[in-house]
C-alpha cells in the first residue's frame, strides 16, 4: 500500500475517532463546557495536559529548530520542561482549590476588579491568539504535503475540523479527545525515533543513540560518535559547531526564564488543572503530565540529530534529478526550494540563505525539473532551502523507513497541532464568554445564553485564528516563544503574588500586568515587523533577543506591582483571608459562580 493511501487512512481514522468522542461527549452546562464537569481522573487529565502542551511547536517544530540550532536550541528543553515543574509545583494546587473556571475568573475575584478581570482577558487573547497561530500554521504544513493541497487550504481543514469538536464537545469533548491525540502522537514520534536509532546506532532507544557511536555500511561500530559525525558535516558545510553555542549567556538564561515562566502562565495549561475534582488529583494529574511529556522531550534531541545528519548525507552535492523522491514531493508543497546557483545541477548545501525571503515561485520549471523562484539569491554557496518545520515530518522518508512510519507521523502532527489549537480556543470563548459577558456585560444571562456565546466566540477565534495560520509571523515554534514571553510578561507575576502574596492589590495587579505586556509586545513587534533588519545581538536593549524579553517584562511586571500596591489601599480582609485559605493544603470545592 503507497504512502498516499495509508496517510489518506490514518489521518482519516484519526479524524473519525476525533469527531466520534466530540459526539458521544457533547456538553449541555457550562461547567462541562468550560471544565469538563470537574470529574476527569487524574491518569486522564495528565495524557489530555501532555496532548495540550505537547502542540505543533513540540511535535513539529522543536526537532527542527534542534535539528538546526544545535546546543542553542537546549533553551527549549529547560525553558518548557522547568517551566512545567514550575506550573505543577507551585501555582497549579492553589488555583485548583480557588475553584474557579478561567484564569481571568482567579485574577477578577482575587483583585476585586472588573478592570483586572478585563486586562486578564485582553491578555489571554493576545496570548491565546499567538499561540494558536503557530498550531494551525503547524496543521496546514502537514496537510500541505501529505494530503497534497496548498498550505493555505490545509490551514482551512484544520479549522473545520477543530470547529466541530470544540464547539460541540467544549472541554469535556477536549479532554478525551486530547487522551485519544497523546496516544496518536506519542507514537508518531517515538516509532520513526527509535527505528533510527536502531538503524544508526544499534540502539533500542533514542535517548541512549543520540549518545552512541554510528553503524557503517556494513552494520559494524564505526566508532564515531554521532555527535562528533554532526559537527564534522556542519563544519565542513561552513555552520558552527552543532554542540556549541552562538547565544550569549545572557540570552539564553533569558529566553529560557521566559519560557519556564510563561509556561506557569499559559492559561490553556492552567484550566486543564480546574478539571479534576480534589486538590491532590491536580498534582497526581501533574506528575502523569511530566511523565508522559517526558517521553517526547526526552527523545527530541536525537531527532533532531538523526535527521540533521540523514539530510546533509542524502542531499549535499547530490545531482537534483538523482534526489529522492521526498524531496522532490516537499518541493512540490513549497517548503523546500533549490535553486542552481553554479549551474552544474547539484544541490550544494551551505551556511547561509540561498536567497532572500521565502520562496517566491514563478510557476515555471527549470532545465532539471525544478521549480523556478523570482527571489534574488545570495552571495554565498548555500543554494537549498528547507522550512525548519518540516525536519519532523520528513524525518521518515529521509531515513527510508516503511510507509505506515510516514503515514503515522502524518497523523501525529494533526493530532499535536489541533490538541492545542482546541484547547486554545476554548480559553478564549471562555473568557469572552463567561469573564466579559456573564460577569460584567449581561450578568443575568441564563446558561443556555452563555453556553450559546461560548460557541460562538469559539466559532469567530477559529476564524481569526486560521488568518494567522495562513499569515504566521515566523516558523511555529518562534510563534509559540512570542505567545510564551507574553504569558511570562502578563500572568505569571499577577498570579504568583495573587497566591502567595496578601499585600498585592487591584492597583498593582492591573499596572503590572499592563506594563509588562506592553513592554514585551512592543519589543517583539518592533524587531519582528516594524525594524526586522535591526533584529541582531547589538541592537537589542542589554543584548536579550526578542524570544527572552518576556523575562525583562516579567520583572517590570514584578516591580511596577510591588511599587503601586505599597502606595496604594491594601485588598479588603476577605480577600486577604481568601489568599490564606487556599494555601492550606486541605479540601477544595467544585468551580464556583458568584
Amino acid at each position: 500500500m503507497d504512502v498516499q493511501l495509508l496517510t489518506y487512512l490514518f489521518v482519516g481514522g484519526s479524524f473519525a475517532l476525533y469527531i466520534g468522542i466530540a459526539i458521544w461527549s457533547r456538553v449541555g452546562s457550562t461547567k462541562e463546557f468550560y471544565v469538563a464537569g470537574g470529574g476527569v481522573s487524574p491518569v486522564a487529565n495528565g495524557a489530555a495536559t501532555a496532548a495540550d502542551w505537547m502542540s505543533a511547536a513540540s511535535f513539529i517544530s522543536m526537532a527542527g529548530i534542534i535539528a538546526y540550532s544545535g546546543y542553542d536550541a537546549s533553551v527549549y528543553l529547560m525553558g518548557w520542561t522547568g517551566g512545567y515543574v514550575l506550573l505543577a509545583m507551585l501555582l497549579a494546587p492553589y488555583l485548583r482549590k480557588f475553584g474557579k473556571f478561567t484564569v481571568p475568573d482567579f485574577i477578577g475575584d482575587r483583585y476585586y476588579s472588573n478592570v483586572a478581570r478585563t486586562v486578564a482577558v485582553i491578555c489571554v487573547i493576545f496570548v491565546s491568539f499567538t499561540y494558536v497561530a503557530g498550531q494551525m500554521r503547524g496543521t496546514g504544513i502537514v496537510f500541505a504535503r501529505f494530503l497534497e493541497v496548498d498550505v493555505d487550504i490545509g490551514v482551512v481543514i484544520g479549522m473545520v475540523i477543530v470547529f466541530f469538536y470544540a464547539v460541540l464537545g467544549g472541554m469535556k469533548g477536549i479532554t478525551y479527545t486530547q487522551v485519544a491525540q497523546y496516544c496518536v502522537l506519542i507514537f508518531a514520534f517515538t516509532v520513526p525515533a527509535i527505528f533510527l536509532s536502531i538503524m544508526m546506532t544499534g540502539h533500542v532507544l533514542p535517548q541512549t543513540g543520540f549518545g552512541a557511536t554510528l553503524l557503517d555500511a556494513a552494520g559494524n561500530d564505526s566508532g564515531v560518535y554521532l555527535l562528533q559525525r554532526l559537527d564534522q558535516l556542519v563544519t565542513e558545510l561552513g555552520f558552527s559547531e552543532y554542540t556549541s553555542g552562538t547565544k550569549s549567556t545572557i540570552d539564553v538564561f533569558f529566553i529560557t526564564a521566559a519560557l519556564m515562566c510563561g509556561t506557569a502562565g499559559l492559561p490553556h495549561v492552567i484550566v486543564r488543572f480546574f478539571t479534576v475534582p480534589r486538590v491532590r488529583d491536580a498534582r497526581v494529574s501533574a506528575g502523569w503530565a511530566l511523565f508522559f511529556i517526558a517521553i517526547l522531550y526526552t527523545s527530541a534531541p536525537a531527532v533532531g540529530a538523526f535527521a540533521r545528519v540523514n539530510l546533509i548525507e542524502t542531499v549535499d552535492n547530490t545531482a537534483y534529478q538523482a534526489l529522492p523522491d521526498w524531496f522532490h514531493n516537499w518541493e512540490n508543497s513549497g517548503l523546500i526550494a533549490w535553486t542552481d546557483k553554479n549551474g552544474d545541477g547539484e544541490v550544494q548545501m551551505a551556511a547561509g540563505d540561498p536567497f532572500s525571503g521565502t520562496p517566491a515561485y514563478t510557476g515555471e520549471r527549470g532545465e532539471h525539473g525544478e521549480r523556478l523562484l523570482s527571489n534574488a539569491p545570495t552571495d554565498n554557496a548555500g543554494e537549498v532551502y528547507i522550512d525548519r518545520d518540516i525536519i519532523v515530518l520528513a524525518n521518515p522518508e529521509i531515513g527510508n523507513l516503511p510507509a505506515w512510519v510516514v503515514a503515522l507521523v502524518a497523523a501525529g502532527g494533526v493530532a499535536a497541532a489541533l490538541s492545542t489549537a482546541a484547547g486554545l480556543l476554548l480559553v478564549i470563548s471562555s473568557a469572552i464568554a463567561h469573564d466579559l459577558l456573564k460577569k460584567q456585560l449581561k450578568p443575568d444571562i441564563s446558561e443556555k445564553g452563555e453556553l450559546l456565546a461560548a460557541r460562538i466566540a469559539a466559532a469567530v477565534a477559529i476564524v481569526i485564528a486560521g488568518y494567522f495560520g495562513i499569515n504566521p509571523p515566523g516558523f511555529v515554534a518562534q510563534v509559540v516563544a512570542f505567545a510564551f514571553g507574553l504569558a511570562a510578561s502578563s500572568f505569571f507575576p499577577v498570579i504568583l503574588m495573587g497566591i502567595f502574596y496578601k499585600r498585592m492589590n487591584k492597583e498593582g495587579a492591573i499596572a503590572g500586568m499592563l506594563v509588562g505586556l506592553i513592554f514585551t509586545f512592543s519589543y517583539i513587534v518592533y524587531f519582528k515587523f516594524i525594524a526586522p533588519e535591526a533584529n541582531t545581538a547589538e541592537h537589542w536593549w542589554l543584548g536579550v533577543s526578542p524570544e527572552g524579553i518576556g523575562t525583562l517584562g516579567m520583572i517590570f511586571n514584578f516591580v511596577t506591582a510591588l511599587v503601586v500596591s505599597r502606595f496604594t489601599a491594601p485588598p479588603p480582609e476577605s480577600i486577604q483571608h481568601i489568599v490564606e485559605d487556599i494555601r492550606v493544603p486541605r479540601g477544595a470545592g467544585g468551580a464556583v459562580d458568584h
